[in-house]
């Protein structure tokens, strides 16, 4: 079978392509690249949506994730009630606050 594919024996080990440091270049680059662009920019989120939640006061008008606006009646720890007219409050927990609104907004809409 050797006349198919020649045999092919090496006098040395191959030695590895001399390292420069210019790979670490890159790999720094996009560390810093993926912080900039990723990393930062949604924890900046994630600190205000934090602040936002530890600010909710009763009489806030807030809009939640799935598009409800409401004023805030009720706090407590993780669940908040919104009343969305003078008969219906509904009860959310305070992850679903997406905003809040500033004061007048629901007379106005």
């Amino acid at each position: 079978m050797s006349f198919f594919i020649p045999a092919a024996y090496a006098d040395t080990a191959a030695a590895g392509p001399a390292g420069s440091g210019f790979e670490w270049v890159f790999l720094i680059g996009f560390l810093v690249i993926f912080y900039l662009m990723i990393w930062r920019p949604q924890a900046k989120r994630a600190k205000e949506h934090k602040n936002l939640l530890g600010g909710l006061q009763k009489g806030d008008e807030v809009v939640t994730s799935g598009g409800i606006a409401g004023k805030v009646s009720k706090v407590a720890d993780d669940f908040v009630v919104i009343e969305v007219s003078d008969t219906v409050e509904l009860k959310f927990q305070k992850q679903a606050i997406a905003a809040t609104l500033p004061k007048g907004t629901l007379k106005a809409i």
